[in-house]
């Protein structure tokens, strides 16, 4: 009872139960009258993508941008923390880094996006079709662009936590150099309520997606029926996962980090030299990544203002908004656990490793589907574009591959622990946001991280319940977005005031 009142006085309640009874009212709202929910944040969807288009856009080249400005300059020499030597090593830093952002949705992604541009006149209209450009934009939309979200928000987290040693882990925090004392009222609060709320559907997004693949996958090894019940099942059983390793706090992070990755790679091993496809996969992915290069300024700035065919806006502007929501959570745990290295280092490792493992993901994995249609005639850009499931699409690739029960066994648990891992290090960050004061050598306690464990599992539960379209959960994405641009914008400013002085104050 003692420990309990301890953190009773801690805690900032505001912050922490506000978001809660937003989330419960939402999920109650999307299980009671899912159509008419549908309607309404497809509707707002529709003004933000299709209107306010180019604020995402131009949002994602400036910061992009910035980073490597930030890399070069005078402030790319700052060291994070008075430590000697970095507390992780560059192969533990790194897997952290790639499997605690969104390293599932990269899995899911990667088995599917190729197919989902077959029904896109944007694409199997250009020079090469589908062939050409199907693989380009999946590494475009996963490339420097969505990285560079969370590069400048680590960036400025790890300055407030490392450098200023700051003791309050939370976005109204990151932007006192600018708002001064009115990131202790009103301000403050409203600031960490949107990311709260944001981290939320972020999670939210993710398991809805991806989480009635592990159920299908799972249901055709065990022979049993698919449904909602072993979706929601398997999210529960991942939430234990998660919920036990973040009770060892970041050193338990980092082992279940390492065990993911080394099970990612026997996946990718697996795709690459046992389907058979070895040529077509290399070759594929060098000629992607020529093209992506070649045309990468074209590609940041086509926004199709005649709306030929709203490409950009149905899937450019969606993507940077599904990485400016991750922004709440992903960059504080890049700049919690990059104490001791300088913001050069940060910033160049972080693009390093998260380019590395996603276009590992993408060059391999998504490239054998290609191959399987574009060689072996499998239908499955096709099957999709008539209305049939993702799910089902991505088992038929799996059916291609030798041994596939083995096969899509190893990607239930490979998701499984991706899932598990994401889930850490967004749980340990939104513990932290419920703290009043929490310096950044300190690890919230156990019980907060437990309610934030079974906080986060309730949105994707609802959303499941309501058999959401991919449309609609998109839809919940662009909406949460908005907001966090003006925030990262406000953390970007207050980083450049903030950094300056230090740097004069130490010459």
């Amino acid at each position: 009872m003692k420990a309990l009142g301890k953190i009773r006085h801690k805690v900032d309640w505001a912050t922490t139960l506000i978001p809660f009874f937003i989330v419960l009212v939402l999920m109650i709202v999307f299980m009671l009258v899912p159509e008419q929910s549908k309607v309404f944040v497809d509707t707002v969807r529709g003004f933000l993508g299709d209107t306010c288009g180019l604020y995402y856009a131009l949002f994602g080249v400036a910061i992009l941008t910035t980073t490597f400005y930030v890399s070069f300059s005078k402030y790319g020499k700052i060291k994070l923390g008075n430590i000697e030597k970095p507390e992780f090593s560059d192969f533990k830093w790194g897997t952290m880094i790639f499997t605690s952002t969104m390293a599932a949705d990269i899995l899911f992604y990667s088995l599917c996006e190729w197919a989902l541009y077959g029904a896109e006149p944007h694409v199997t209209g250009m020079p090469g079709g589908m062939a050409a450009w199907a693989p380009t934009f999946t590494l475009f939309h996963w490339g420097p662009i969505a990285w560079c979200f969370y590069v400048i928000l680590a960036i400025a987290f790890g300055f407030m936590m490392h450098v200023r040693k700051r003791d309050r882990q939370r976005f109204s925090e990151a932007v006192r150099p600018l708002l001064g004392n009115k990131s202790d009222g009103f301000w403050g609060k409203l600031i960490d309520i949107v990311a709260i709320f944001a981290i939320v559907c972020a999670t939210a997004t993710t398991f809805s997606l991806a989480t009635p693949l592990l159920s299908k996958a799972l249901a055709s090894v065990l022979g049993i029926q698919d449904g909602v019940v072993l979706a929601i099942t398997l999210l529960l059983i991942i939430c234990a996962v998660y919920t036990l390793a973040v009770w060892f706090g970041v050193k338990g992070i980092s082992k279940l980090a390492t065990i993911c990755s080394y099970m990612f790679f026997v996946l990718l091993f697996y795709f690459l030299f046992i389907g058979g496809e070895t040529r077509f996969i290399l070759e594929t992915g060098f000629q992607s990544l020529g093209n992506l290069v070649q045309n990468f300024i074209g590609l940041s700035t086509y926004m199709d203002p005649l709306r030929e065919t709203s490409f950009a806006q149905n899937w450019t502007i969606y993507y940077w908004a599904y990485w400016i929501v991750w922004c709440c959570a992903t960059p504080f745990f890049i700049a919690l656990i990059s104490k001791g290295r300088t913001i050069r280092n940060m910033i160049l490792g972080t693009y390093g490793w998260g380019l590395a493992g996603t276009f590992m993901s993408f060059i391999i994995i998504g490239n054998y589907g290609l191959a399987q249609e574009l060689k072996h005639g499998v239908n499955i850009s096709g099957y999709i574009g008539e209305g049939g499931s993702m799910y089902e699409a991505i088992l038929k690739i799996f059916d291609t591959l030798p041994l596939p029960i083995f096969a899509l066994m190893l990607l239930v648990i490979t998701m499984m622990a991706f899932y598990s891992t994401t889930l850490d290090g967004i749980t340990y960050v939104a513990s932290s946001y419920s703290y009043k004061h929490l310096s950044a050598d300190k690890e919230p306690d156990r019980k907060v991280r437990t309610f934030w464990s079974i906080l986060l599992i309730l949105f994707p539960i609802a959303l499941l319940f309501a058999e959401n379209s991919l449309y609609s959960i998109q839809s919940i994405t662009l909406i949460a977005a908005f907001p966090v641009v003006i925030l990262s914008l406000l953390c970007t400013i207050s980083f450049f005031k903030d950094a300056k002085n230090y740097l004069k104050e130490n010459n």
